[in-house]
């Protein structure tokens, strides 16, 4: 925490950071409920005076770490959001996943959350495993749907290098039409779909901000920070951050290179592609792909609402 405290106060100065000009704050890549609310007190002390009277504060939590005390710690801290790794309901699925909580610990996690007094709350949920079916996807759905929440997040299994999936790829099945289904099911709950993997009747502008290519601060091991065309990343060696949080590679982009993140972003978003981030060939492209119906103009932006063909669409265009 001392050595997020010397980045921070490095990062405010490169990134000229105003007072209450933060509008978004988002604590997660790890577990942050495993962290006493009082060893995030100075950071908060920190942040204050730049914090906007109505920023969007998220923590995400684990279920089984996530106890009523340290979610009341958050809450009076100012965190405003908080966003459950519940991934199933289901106990086989969650034993199947590796997961230390339980069915009920996810439950009365949220429900614990709303007692502190949360009125944003959000739960994640994995499809595309090895086992899922109609039916169990349906029963995380009905379960996830009558507690207290106003976002879902749903992500396929991906399978990474390292991670103790890596030998198991069977693990990761993902068929597109049980995608399909899935989300055409979160959105008969009135939960509308705003990014590939988010679905709320409140959008997270966290969230948000990224598609709409913001600069943001990335604070800790293994963050990433975005200021005009240069990315910073602290190193994802824990102990190395620890002993020099400064030690922070920074990558130069091109114009060409922002140009094209803009358009994969756009495409995998609600935000869409500006038509002047577009060359003329791409606009000709873009504009096919429009009387064909598979993107809509609007006030001079392109929309994609099949997010599930973003990439196929952003390579078309591109």
């Amino acid at each position: 925490m001392e050595a997020l405290l010397v980045q921070l106060d490095f990062e405010l100065e490169r990134f000229c950071v105003a007072p209450n000009s933060i509008e978004t704050l988002f604590i997660g890549g790890g577990t942050p409920s495993t962290v006493e609310p009082k060893l995030y007190k100075k950071l908060f002390e920190k942040l204050k005076p730049y914090l906007k009277k109505d920023a969007e504060i998220t923590s995400e939590a684990n279920p089984n770490s996530a106890t009523k005390e340290w979610l009341n710690g958050m809450y009076a801290l100012g965190v405003n959001r908080i966003s459950f790794g519940v991934q199933s309901f289901n106990k086989e699925k969650l034993r199947l996943l590796n997961r230390a909580h339980s069915p009920i610990q996810a439950k009365n996690a949220v429900l614990h959350a709303k007692e502190a007094g949360f009125e944003n709350i959000s739960l994640d949920l994995i499809y595309a495993t090895f086992g899922d079916t109609k039916e169990l996807l349906q029963e995380d759905l009905n379960t996830a749907f009558t507690l207290p929440i106003n976002h879902l997040s749903a992500y396929a299994l991906t399978i990474e290098e390292g991670t103790p999936f890596a030998s198991k790829p069977h693990m990761s099945n993902e068929r597109l039409e049980l995608t399909n289904w899935l989300f055409e099911k979160i959105k008969a709950f009135g939960f509308e779909q705003y990014e590939i993997s988010n679905f709320g009747k409140c959008k997270s502008r966290h969230n948000l901000g990224y598609w709409e290519y913001k600069e943001y601060i990335g604070l800790g091991s293994g963050a990433v920070g975005k200021l005009a065309d240069e990315r910073f990343y602290p190193t994802s060696d824990v102990e190395a951050y620890i002993s020099s949080p400064l030690n922070i590679r920074k990558e130069v982009l091109s114009d060409e290179e922002s140009r094209l993140e803009k358009i994969f972003l756009g495409l995998r978003s609600c935000v869409g592609i500006k038509q002047e981030t577009l060359t003329a060939q791409e606009l000709q492209r873009a504009s096919l792909l429009v009387n064909e119906k598979k993107l809509i103009f609007q006030n001079g932006t392109f929309y994609n609402t099949e997010y599930l063909l973003a990439d196929e669409i952003a390579i078309f265009i591109s």
